[in-house]
């Protein structure tokens, strides 16, 4: 009985060693948590403390801009352009002012020699674009003239056809049209030469003109 009761107590001693321990554990435990939450409570108070208290930003209203109406200038210039360009081509002009004849069939500007008028009539250049006039009155002709001579300038193109008509259809059988665009073309600076088309591409009834270069 003696000795059970020893080992009884002894058991009983190291339980609660163990249960003293544990309870030791526990509370270094808590004391840690609330140390580290009190830390944590400080260093909030010190961040609020320098940058003061936080307001979200708000959002600032968008504003709808009006599209800005679309600038008159570019049409303005070109009706312009063509106002003076109905007064400026006379069509009583004298070409042999400004021009060197050779025949009837090609002219050129004094300051080019012939051979531009003999390089343009035996095809050198390219015919890159065309206008008819074909049944234009001579106020309509003369402004449709001019719109693609500056068209063909604008576009970087160097050599373009302009078919006047034989005057097959006129009451006189004349080519009405015929001086009057070549009076035009030696006012107009974008042209260097012109001459008469070869049968395949109009004959008589077509000029093939030459435009100074962009580039």
């Amino acid at each position: 009985m003696t000795a059970k009761r020893v080992n009884s107590l002894a058991e009983l001693g190291g339980l609660r060693k163990a249960l003293e321990a544990e309870q030791r554990a526990r509370a270094e435990a808590e004391r840690l948590a609330r140390e580290e939450a009190a830390r944590r409570d400080a260093a909030a108070r010190e961040f609020e403390r320098a940058v003061g208290a936080v307001t979200p930003l708000q959002r600032p209203p968008t504003a709808e801009h009006p599209r800005p109406p679309s600038d008159p200038q570019p049409r303005q210039r070109e009706a312009d352009e063509r106002a003076a360009l109905a007064q400026t081509l006379s069509d009583d002009f004298d070409p042999a002012s400004l021009l060197e004849s050779d025949a009837d069939l090609g002219w050129h500007r004094q300051t080019l020699g012939p051979e531009v008028v003999r390089k343009l009539r035996g095809g050198h250049w390219v015919i890159q674009a065309e206008l008819d006039l074909h049944g234009a009155r001579t106020d309509e002709a003369r402004e449709l003239l001019g719109d693609f001579l500056r068209q063909s300038l604008r576009s970087g193109l160097r050599c373009v056809r302009v078919v006047h008509g034989k005057g097959l259809g006129s009451k006189d059988r004349q080519p009405v049209l015929k001086g009057k665009v070549k009076r035009w073309l030696v006012q107009r600076d974008e042209v260097i030469a012109f001459c008469q088309a070869r049968a395949p591409d109009g004959g008589a009834g077509a000029l093939i003109v030459l435009l100074r270069a962009t580039r």
